[in-house]
């Protein structure tokens, strides 16, 4: 998908691009799909804020997408290639031949009129669901299942995809679009190809009014701020953060902090971590 550049004829507009939405062919989302979105804006039960910098922006419904592919040997055709505001990749509405309507990813290379379908039978084509076993190594997959009839749940990002690379007995190895190989159940299920939309990351904003849009409000730096809101904050003029390194404003290192606990149960099925 090609970037819109502009004319600089504000500041703002001299480094915003924008999608052309080629691969976009339908306009409007099909009803039946559609779920209510409730905005939270960072609150929780109490009305306290517990995530910051949220709130505002452009109403939005849900897209109900069939993660999981259950109806198996059913051909179903793609009506169209559809925006999604929730995800960064595209959605494609599909119609089985019992009239059932689902949005699935959209895939690199789908289009209007192709038939995708799911199960052991599936060619090796973009967006045919099939288990893990059945898929050849080396072939590029996503919407990967963690366990089997879970639906997928890794590689839904624009543009990403992960490689099949070895089978060996009940697991397969998969490489992830970070680099972390990893066990999968040849049970689980996965997409052919590459999901679309690839030139979402090339996307500049270009202006702080986009982003409001987005429903992301602004983000004040800690090093502008009084000591008693920000380890960052005081001193006179600009000062240094005074740490051995940056901070949240909880105290926290921002940087190299490890997150992940080192106990958890799926350490066993990482063959081979991203960095």
């Amino acid at each position: 998908m090609a970037m819109k550049h502009f004319r600089p004829y504000t500041p703002s507009r001299r480094n915003m691009t924008v999608s052309t939405f080629e691969e976009i062919t339908k306009k409007t989302p099909e009803k039946s799909l559609l779920a209510k979105k409730k905005e939270k804006a960072g609150r929780n039960s109490y009305g306290r804020i517990t995530v910051r910098h949220q709130g505002g922006g452009n109403r939005q419904k849900y897209r109900i997408i069939d993660f999981k592919r259950k109806k198996e040997d059913m051909v179903a055709t793609v009506i169209g290639i559809e925006y999604d505001p929730n995800r960064s990749a595209n959605i494609a509405l599909i119609e089985y031949e019992d009239g059932e309507k689902a949005y699935i990813l959209a895939p690199v290379g789908l289009t209007d009129g192709d038939k995708v379908v799911s199960g052991a039978s599936a060619d090796i084509k973009p967006g045919n669901c099939m288990l893990i076993e059945n898929i050849p190594v080396g072939t590029l997959i996503h919407n990967i299942e963690l366990n089997p009839g879970q639906g997928g749940k890794m590689v839904r990002a624009a543009g990403q995809s992960a490689q099949l690379m070895a089978k060996e007995g009940k697991y397969a190895h998969v490489r992830l679009p970070s680099g972390e190989m990893r066990l999968v159940m040849t049970k689980c299920k996965a997409t052919i190809g590459t999901i679309g939309n690839t030139d979402h990351e090339n996307v500049k904003l270009g202006k702080a009014g986009r982003t409001r849009h987005m429903g992301i409000r602004p983000t004040v730096r800690g090093s502008v701020m009084n000591p008693v809101d920000h380890p960052h904050g005081g001193g006179e003029g600009r000062a240094p953060v005074g740490h051995s390194g940056p901070l949240t404003p909880w105290g926290k290192p921002a940087l190299g902090y490890k997150t992940r606990k080192k106990n958890k149960a799926s350490n066993k099925f990482i063959v081979k971590r991203r960095k």
